[in-house]
C-alpha cells in the first residue's frame, strides 16, 4: 500500500487541520485571523533569532575585561581613567553628579576628625604614644603562612605608656612648671576645637542626607562598618532623585527668597545648601585642618584619614567656592563605594580596528565577592588591583586581617580559579605614591608584616618585596604557563596611568585578538 504523500488528499495532518464543512463565516474569519497572528509571531521569532545570531557573531570580537581587587584598591578610579581615555564626553555628562560625592567626602572627613578628637577629649597628650587602633589585641602576633601578620607584633608596637619614664597620662613635672603650662595649652586647644565643633555642626549634620541622596537608602550586609554604596547608574539617579524631591516640595510663598533660577536649572537644593554651608565655614575648616592637635594626632596615627580626605581638605578653598565645578582630578580622587557589578562599554582603536571593550567594575568588599563568579565564564582579561600602600591597614569587615594579606589571598583565588586559567592577567600594584609617602614619614613595614624582617625600609626594597609575594602566588597557580604582566601604578596620575592602559591594550591585543583571528 502506497504511503500518503504530504500533499495528497488522504494526508492525516491535512485532514485534521481542514476546517469543518459547517464552518460559519464568523468562525472562518476568526480562524484566518488566528492563523495570521501565529504566522506573524513565527516570523518575529525568526527575525529575533537572526538578530541574535548577528549580535553573537559581532560580539565574538568584543573584549571582556574585569577589574578585580579588594575594596578601596583603586578599581573605580582605574575605570574612570578608561572612561577619560576612551569616552571623555561621558565623564563631562556626569560631572555635576560628582559634586554630591565630593561634598559628602568633605563632610564625612570632618565628622571623622571631630569624632576622633572627641574620643581623646579634644587634647593630644604627648606621653601617650599608641592609640587603641594601633594596640594589638593578642598577646602574640598571629602570622599566616605567607608571613603577613593579622596584627602588629607587640614587640615592635609603640611603647606602652606604663613603660619608661613617662609616668601618668597627666604628664610629669621637671620642677620648672612645664606641667601647668602644658595643661594650660591643652585646655586652650580643647576650647578652640569645641568652638569649631559648634560652628561646623550644621555642616556635619548634612552627612546622612548626602549619603541617602547617593545610595537611595541602600545598605550592604557583610561589609564591616558599612558606608555609602552605590549601584551602576547612580550618577543619573542622583540627579533624578534630587529633581523628584524638588517637585514634591510646595512652591515657596511670594515673600520667601529662593534662588529660582537655580531650581529651574535642576540644581539639587540639598547640594546647594551644603555648598552654602561650606562657603560660610571655609575658614573654620581651614582652622580645624591646620590645628596642632589634629596635626599631632595624624602624626601619632591616632587619626587615620584616607587619601581622598586629605586631598579635599587641602583644597577646601576651591571646593568651598560658590561657583565650584569638580575638576577631572577631583573626580579621580572622589571616593564612593561600588555595589554589585557595573558594566562600561568603550570602542577602542587597536591598530586601526575598532574593538568594543566591556569593562566590568566590581564591588570589592568581602560580602560582594560572590557576585564576581558569573562574569568569569567568557572573560578575556583581568586587571587585578592591589594597593601596596595598605601594609599598615586592616579590613573594615575583619580588623584582624591585614589588607596586603587579604589582597594576596584574593589574588590566589583568582589565579587558581579553573574558569580563569587561560585569561590574560595583569597585576596593578597600586598607590605607590602613598607607599612612598608613608615610608618617607618613617613608617616601618616590619611593624605590620612580620616576614619583612630586617630588610631596608626604602621604597625600592618594599615594592619589590610585595611584587615577589604576588609573583610567587602566580607561579604556584600557573599550570598553563601564562605570563603575568605587572605594573607599579598610581591610578590618580592620569598621564602615567593612560600610558600603562595603552600597554595593557596592546598586550591583550597580541594575546587574545590574534588568537581569535581578528587581525
Amino acid at each position: 500500500m502506497r504511503s500518503p504523500s504530504l500533499y495528497s488528499q488522504d494526508d492525516p495532518i491535512s485532514a485534521a487541520m481542514k476546517p469543518p464543512a459547517t464552518e460559519s463565516d464568523a468562525e472562518r474569519a476568526a480562524r484566518l485571523e488566528a492563523e495570521a497572528e501565529a504566522k506573524r509571531i513565527s516570523e518575529q521569532i525568526d527575525e529575533d533569532l537572526r538578530e541574535e545570531r548577528e549580535r553573537m557573531k559581532k560580539k565574538k570580537g568584543d573584549v571582556k575585561l574585569l577589574l578585580l581587587g579588594q575594596a578601596e584598591s583603586g578599581k573605580s578610579t582605574l575605570q574612570k581613567q578608561f572612561q577619560l581615555m576612551y569616552k571623555p564626553s561621558s565623564l563631562d555628562q556626569e560631572r555635576a553628579s560628582w559634586t554630591t560625592v565630593i561634598y559628602f567626602n568633605v563632610v564625612h572627613s570632618l565628622k571623622q576628625i571631630l569624632t576622633t578628637l572627641e574620643q581623646w577629649d579634644d587634647v593630644l597628650d604627648d606621653d601617650i604614644d599608641m592609640s587603641p587602633a594601633d594596640a594589638p589585641s593578642y598577646s602574640t602576633s598571629k602570622a599566616r603562612g605567607n608571613g603577613f601578620a593579622d596584627q602588629p607584633s607587640p614587640s615592635t608596637s609603640l611603647m606602652d605608656s606604663s613603660n619608661g619614664p613617662k609616668g601618668s597620662p597627666g604628664g610629669y613635672s621637671d620642677g620648672t612648671g612645664s606641667t601647668s603650662h602644658s595643661a594650660s595649652s591643652r585646655d586652650a586647644g580643647a576650647a578652640q576645637i569645641a568652638n569649631l565643633r559648634q560652628k561646623l555642626a550644621p555642616l556635619v549634620a548634612a552627612e546622612s542626607q548626602l549619603a541617602d541622596r547617593l545610595s537611595g537608602g541602600i545598605t550592604v550586609s557583610g561589609s564591616g562598618k558599612g558606608g555609602v554604596y552605590v549601584r551602576s547608574g547612580w550618577q543619573a539617579r542622583t540627579i533624578e532623585n534630587a529633581l523628584g524631591k524638588m517637585k514634591s516640595r510646595r512652591p515657596p510663598a511670594t515673600n520667601e527668597k529662593k534662588p529660582r533660577e537655580s531650581q529651574e536649572a535642576g540644581i539639587d537644593p540639598l547640594v546647594q545648601e551644603v555648598g552654602r554651608l561650606l562657603e560660610l565655614t571655609e575658614d573654620d575648616i581651614h582652622e580645624l585642618w591646620s590645628h596642632p592637635t589634629v596635626k599631632g594626632m595624624i602624626a601619632k596615627r591616632r587619626l587615620k584619614l584616607d587619601e581622598w580626605s586629605e586631598f579635599f581638605l587641602r583644597h577646601i578653598s576651591r571646593v568651598a567656592s560658590p561657583d565650584y565645578v569638580p575638576t577631572t582630578d577631583d573626580i579621580l580622587h572622589a571616593r564612593i563605594q561600588t555595589m554589585g557589578v557595573a558594566e562600561h562599554i568603550f570602542d577602542v582603536n587597536i591598530h586601526g580596528k575598532l574593538v568594543t571593550w566591556h569593562l566590568f567594575d566590581v564591588g570589592g568588599a568581602r560580602g560582594q565577592r560572590h557576585s564576581w563568579v558569573p562574569y568569569f565564564d567568557d572573560a578575556n582579561a583581568i586587571i587585578f588591583v592591589a594597593p601596596v600602600s595598605a601594609f599598615d591597614q586592616y579590613l573594615e569587615e575583619d580588623p584582624r586581617v591585614n589588607r596586603i594579606d587579604d589582597s594576596l589571598q584574593l589574588f590566589t583565588q583568582v589565579c587558581s580559579n579553573a574558569l580563569l586559567k587561560s585569561v590574560h592577567l595583569v597585576l596593578f600594584l597600586n598607590k605607590t605614591d602613598l607607599l612612598r609617602s608613608k615610608l618617607d614619614r618613617g613608617l616601618k613595614v616590619r611593624k605590620y608584616i612580620t616576614s619583612f624582617g630586617e630588610r631596608s625600609n626604602d621604597y625600592e626594597t618594599v615594592v619589590q618585596y610585595f611584587r615577589a609575594h604576588f609573583l610567587q602566588v602566580h607561579r604556584r597557580n600557573n599550570e598553563n604557563r601564562r605570563v603575568l604582566y605587572t605594573h607599579f601604578t598610581s591610578v590618580v596620575d592620569t598621564k602615567a596611568t593612560q600610558r600603562i592602559i595603552g600597554n595593557v591594550r596592546d598586550s591583550i591585543f597580541r594575546g587574545y585578538l590574534q588568537s581569535a583571528a581578528l587581525v
